[in-house]
């Protein structure tokens, strides 16, 4: 209809260009930039069990805002998750997983979800939520020890997934995969207390080189026996040679 010399979509109406003036009018939008991040996941398989680790630092920006906070968590008796990117996200992934957990003991048929199939879920609801341009903005560590057998899995925010021997999401592909790889080409196979060695050091060389990182984490591992999470822990630094390093200023 025209009204004014303007088309308007009815009487009484904005013009197209004035929909902004009204709320829930106009184009759905979605947050495409996360706000408060943690960085790298580690993880690791070994003789009978897979370690995983990360720092417990939230990231506004480049403000290291919130210094207490897991982003690390048990599924359920044989699998346990990680998670980097954004914290909401995670905080939301891991309460749908929680009731997806309830729900399945609720059916009392003494089967519970695998790693596999956890990771498969994973690879679904990442997907799905790329395909809806509303991503969930995290980068995903799962691992899990089922029926004898170890699973260290990928998954990031596209839905792209992978398994391997060891994995690093954030910075910690670039810093400390090079060092896992490099432990695990010489090796056939590592005990519990080397993979813990190589996961410290590898979260100090972070803490030493990624600017988002902390000094405060925890290690999650799975056995047969179940899922153990230890922390907060830090490791033993040294900045002696820190007034030696110039001309970043």
């Amino acid at each position: 209809m025209m009204l004014g010399g303007e088309m308007r979509l009815f009487p009484g109406g904005p013009a197209p260009g004035e929909l902004h003036s009204f709320p829930g009018v106009g184009p759905h939008r979605h947050t495409l930039n996360p706000m408060v991040t943690g960085t790298s996941v580690l993880g690791v398989k070994f003789d009978g069990g897979v370690m995983i680790a990360a720092d417990m630092l939230g990231s506004y920006g480049s403000l290291a805002r919130f210094r207490n906070i897991s982003r690390i968590m048990k599924v359920n008796s044989c699998t346990m998750l990680g998670a980097s990117g954004d914290y909401a996200d995670y905080q939301y992934l891991k309460q749908v997983l929680d009731q997806m957990v309830i729900d399945e003991e609720l059916v009392g048929d003494g089967h519970s979800y695998s790693p596999k199939a956890v990771h498969s879920w994973l690879t679904r609801v990442m997907y799905n939520r790329r395909s809806k341009m509303n991503p969930l903005w995290n980068t995903v560590v799962l691992a899990g020890f089922y029926k004898g057998e170890s699973f260290l899995g990928y998954v990031d925010k596209l839905g792209v997934a992978y398994e391997a021997p060891t994995i690093a999401t954030g910075f910690g592909a670039y810093l400390a995969q090079p060092l896992m790889r490099d432990v695990m080409e010489n090796k056939a196979q590592l005990t519990r207390e080397e993979a813990r060695q190589l996961i410290e050091r590898c979260m100090k060389v972070l803490y030493y080189r990624d600017a988002r990182s902390y000094n405060r984490f925890e290690i999650a591992t799975v056995t047969e026996s179940g899922v153990e999470i230890e922390g907060p822990l830090s490791s033993d630094t040294n900045w002696e040679i820190a007034h030696l390093i110039s001309g970043f200023e």
